[in-house]
């Protein structure tokens, strides 16, 4: 009998799904790939149910003949494997960063006579709530608390990005590029307080209290489903601080990150050529050890920043503070430098590595930019955090956009660099 393979990445079966088996079956015996976590999360979105729950619902599906894993997004392996004689899809992938895998699987069928079945998608109200319900679960404060710990057990390296308003949270939610490796998008939202005081044309100085800061991650996440991990600064007074993460965690916010420094809060990019206090060790794991004591969840993550190799303390230091805040409780280490090379970056991690090879290190690669997140990744480190980028790109465009209307007293110069409206719109979801 002849075979016929599809790839389910979802978490719920609906007509669609039956509709692809049963026109599959007119064709042969019918084996289905469910895709892996890491995969379905470089494809679509995080998995709302286990692996093992989604191959059961599979495995129920009436005509369904076999189950097996697809490891990768892309087709090479699974068609070299099984050499189906059909491979059937929606035919939803044909425009878009999917069609980046049409290509593919179209290329690895020819290799050995196999012939690809395309079927129209269905969308109809009731397969489009049964997406809406799916999208709204992943963003319920219980689903997305978690998630930042999911992501370290199931990803490399976690690619988190700068977000500071409801519109840069869905460009970092609906952002996915294609290539002949697979697909890839971020894994998670940091919202940085330089960023976010920026935005509000505020200085960085912890100016902006944290009621305006919740303000800004509510509108973020009234509009995605990726954790957010929320930078916090010193975390200011103990006191306010285990009042602060209850209400964060509450929230759903999945991390808070707070540095190691006291007084007047300075950008670290300025270094030493501004005043800037560290904290000594014993305060800051008192306070780490606060905050612990506080939290509601075993969810939620306080990680500490070190600011010894930007302030010039010397590696000892920061390998002594990394020591002394993961006893504390710090579920994980943030190393930051403003060289232009990662070198002393790799020194800690590798250092901290040989002795601690579970704690999540966490980078901010601005200055040095030119490092790979394989290099990264090859150092032990575990989350990349793009902190400011989104909104370093918006200014100068805008800025050039206002003097542009200024010099030619009207908008008709700067058309051709400007996105149309129409597309902005079709980030925001009409309900």
């Amino acid at each position: 009998m002849k075979m016929v393979y599809t790839c389910f990445c979802t978490d719920e079966i609906h007509e669609g799904h039956i509709n692809i088996i049963n026109q599959a079956r007119a064709y042969g015996e019918v084996v289905v790939g469910v895709l892996c976590d890491y995969q379905m999360i470089r494809y679509n979105r995080f998995p709302a149910v286990s692996f093992e729950q989604r191959v059961k619902m599979v495995e129920e599906i009436e005509g369904v003949s076999k189950v097996v894993v697809q490891n990768q997004i892309m087709y090479d392996e699974i068609l070299e494997e099984l050499k189906p004689d059909y491979m059937i899809h929606g035919d939803n992938w044909c425009e878009g960063p999917e069609s980046i895998l049409r290509e593919n699987a179209i290329k690895n069928l020819e290799k050995y006579g196999g012939k690809l079945i395309e079927v129209p998608y269905t969308w109809n109200d009731k397969v489009k709530k049964i997406d809406e319900v799916a999208r709204e679960r992943l963003a319920m404060p219980e689903f997305r608390r978690g998630r930042l710990r999911k992501l370290l057990d199931i990803c490399d390296i976690v690619k988190t990005i700068e977000v500071h308003s409801g519109l840069t949270g869905l460009i970092a939610e609906k952002t996915v590029v294609g290539d002949k490796s697979g697909l890839d998008q971020f894994d998670a939202m940091w919202i940085s307080s330089l960023c976010d005081s920026t935005a509000k044309g505020k200085p960085d100085i912890e100016l902006v209290d944290m009621t305006s800061r919740i303000r800004t991650i509510d509108d973020v996440m009234d509009v995605t489903t990726k954790p957010i991990i929320l930078d916090g600064d010193t975390g200011g007074l103990v006191e306010h601080f285990v009042y602060n993460i209850r209400t964060l965690e509450r929230m759903g916010v999945s991390a808070i990150i707070i540095e190691d420094k006291v007084g007047l809060k300075k950008n670290s990019l300025f270094g030493t050529e501004v005043e800037q206090t560290q904290d000594t060790i014993e305060n800051f794991c008192e306070k780490i050890r606060a905050g612990k004591r506080a939290l509601r969840t075993k969810e939620f993550m306080i990680i500490a920043r070190i600011e010894s190799l930007i302030l010039e303390k010397g590696m000892r230091d920061a390998l002594d503070r990394a020591r002394a805040y993961v006893e504390a409780g710090a579920d994980g280490i943030m190393i930051h430098s403003r060289k232009k090379t990662a070198d002393e970056i790799f020194a800690f991690c590798d250092a901290f590595r040989s002795e601690d090879r579970r704690t999540p290190i966490v980078v901010v690669p601005t200055t040095y930019s030119d490092t790979y997140e394989s290099e990264l990744k090859a150092h032990g480190i575990n989350i990349v955090i793009y902190a400011n980028q989104l909104t370093r790109s918006a200014f100068p465009a805008m800025e050039h956009t206002a003097r542009t209307i200024l010099v030619n007293h009207r908008a008709k110069e700067v058309e051709e660099q400007l996105i149309p409206f129409k597309k902005i719109i079709t980030l925001i979801d009409p309900n």
